[in-house]
């Protein structure tokens, strides 16, 4: 169990699994470094976020909803939560995040959508089945079952997180085709970076022979 002061955002699960440096520049060295996609992002979640409330017989829809989990040691805020109307008079909560692009193929959406859904949990004391991920390059919603292999991934990579964060130490760059789209190419300059490495092995290697 975590304390008040010890809960980190939720977005920054999305940047370690899209990259542990990234993650480590922004929320250890508290840099950041927009481009075109980053302010599309922005500018969509500042649409969403100042919406207003909407109700409707059966469903009450919440946007910009804060969020916290003490057991995960996260906190955050959903874009959307959908609280539907059940047979039993109680409203289950329904998380629903706005992403710019299209669907990825790793987890980090699912994990950052997850991760709401596990706040919700604890702070609601209701379990939540599903949410959905809603991708403006797409203009449809991708449903996401919360089933046990999402939540443990999404609870590991909590403890990634704060193992990161505590250890306070930057990851080195690896190139992959991922950083052609990172804000932070021109920082961290992963292709030059990687061959001066590779150049000091092998300077290394020959003086040691």
């Amino acid at each position: 169990m975590y304390g008040e002061d010890d809960l980190l955002m939720i977005s920054a699960l999305q940047h370690l699994l899209f990259c542990p440096r990234q993650c480590a520049l922004i929320h250890v060295e508290q840099q950041w470094t927009e481009n075109r996609l980053t302010a599309e992002g922005r500018i969509l979640h500042e649409r969403v976020h100042t919406a207003a409330k909407e109700s409707r017989r059966t469903i009450k829809i919440e946007f910009d909803v804060p969020v916290r989990s003490l057991q995960l040691g996260l906190i955050g805020r959903a874009d959307i939560v959908e609280f539907h109307l059940q047979d039993n008079k109680r409203w289950l909560p329904f998380p629903i995040e706005y992403k710019r692009g299209r669907p990825k193929k790793d987890d980090s959406d699912r994990v950052q959508l997850c991760a709401q859904a596990l706040c919700l949990e604890e702070m609601l004391n209701i379990e939540v089945s599903a949410g959905a991920l809603y991708y403006g390059k797409k203009k449809r919603r991708v449903e996401i079952v919360f089933d046990q292999s999402l939540r443990e991934t999404t609870s590991k990579t909590a403890d990634q997180l704060h193992d990161l964060i505590n250890d306070r130490t930057t990851p080195p760059p690896r190139y992959n085709r991922g950083c052609e789209s990172c804000s932070f190419i021109e920082t961290c300059l992963p292709k030059i970076t990687g061959k001066k490495k590779k150049v000091a092995k092998y300077m290394e290697n020959i003086v040691s022979s």
